[in-house]
């Protein structure tokens, strides 16, 4: 593609977006208009949370599987009474700074979705997050049962569709929950036997069918890969989120905008000519932060690039600043 091809293709692409962003502030701005003092607009996940029931019930889902934010008693999602099943996934150290510093304080909270009488599942817990979710289950009369993870044979050689083991704990939750309702709704035939036997073909079709791009996924850059001479310096993208200290062991941290002002990024894209100017302080003040976690209080001087993290203006400049500098794959 010539070079004013993919000048012109940026360009469409940023008024696409800006056009977008107009509709989207005259929708918020008629929202505005309705609501005062007495009726306050909901906080963002809140307001998600109210426009994804009434979608459910506008469109009379036979079920819905509605996953908290933080959790607990005060999530928006526990404004539901009429629950068939709960599940519990397995607990770490997040949003301590709402729900505590402790595993048994977090626990506690979480705990906050069940309600008396419905069965609930949990994955495997540490046994201090354990103590705290029976407790609460026997106050409220729930029957809390452990949901095994899945194990590989049950999938009769079929593969996860969603990479990681913790996803065989995941799976393992998941797996009891859908059988719940199928209980429920009669369909004994459609269940497993047992925890440890094969799965149904139907059960096994969708958990190595599951996508969700952006959480464990891997995707190698085609354009550098399909070069011959630089097989030993492949580039692979591994793309998680990172909210945990379990997740942010890396050698170099690279802070982007995370709202791009380009529509999609192909395998031979490339950085525009001329970027917008972009507001940068806050990636600026979270390399600060970064460098200070890595580097104590000696932190790093004003510049925005350092031996261990680095800022750029768009997603486009980043991945072509790994395609040209990255280094030999471990």
């Amino acid at each position: 593609m010539r070079a004013e091809d993919t000048a012109k293709r940026w360009r469409m692409a940023v008024v696409r977006a800006k056009q977008k962003q107009a509709r989207r502030g005259r929708c918020m701005a008629t929202k505005r208009e309705k609501i005062d003092d007495d009726i306050p607009m909901p906080t963002y996940f809140r307001f998600l949370a109210l426009l994804a029931l009434k979608i459910f019930s506008a469109e009379q889902v036979d079920v819905a599987v509605l996953e908290v934010a933080l959790g607990g008693k005060f999530d928006a999602t526990n404004v539901v009474e009429a629950l068939v099943v709960c599940g519990i996934s397995s607990l770490g150290y997040d949003h301590m700074e709402i729900l505590g510093n402790m595993l048994g304080e977090i626990a506690r909270e979480k705990a906050g979705i069940f309600k008396k009488g419905i069965l609930a599942y949990t994955a495997p817990q540490p046994e201090e997050a354990m103590i705290f979710l029976k407790q609460r289950a026997l106050e409220l009369g729930v029957s809390l049962q452990d949901a095994n993870p899945l194990e590989p044979h049950q999938l009769k050689d079929q593969h996860l569709g969603l990479h990681g083991e913790h996803q065989y704990v995941n799976a393992g939750l998941a797996v009891a929950l859908a059988s719940t309702w199928l209980k429920k709704q009669g369909h004994l035939d459609r269940i497993p036997l047992n925890q440890t036997g094969s799965l149904p073909d139907e059960f096994i079709s969708g958990l190595s069918n599951a996508s969700l791009q952006g959480r464990a996924q891997i995707v190698a850059d085609s354009q550098e890969n399909s070069k011959e001479d630089d097989k030993d310096y492949s580039l692979v993208f591994y793309l998680d989120g990172a909210h945990s200290p379990e997740r942010v062991h890396f050698d170099l941290a690279l802070f982007v905008p995370n709202q791009s002002q380009y529509n999609k990024l192909g395998s031979n894209s490339s950085a525009p000519a001329e970027p917008e100017q972009i507001d940068l302080s806050w990636q600026l003040t979270r390399q600060r932060v970064w460098e200070k976690l890595l580097h104590g209080d000696k932190g790093m001087s004003d510049t925005n690039s350092s031996e261990t993290s680095q800022v750029f203006e768009s997603l486009p400049l980043a991945v072509e600043w790994l395609r040209t500098n990255k280094g030999p794959a471990k």
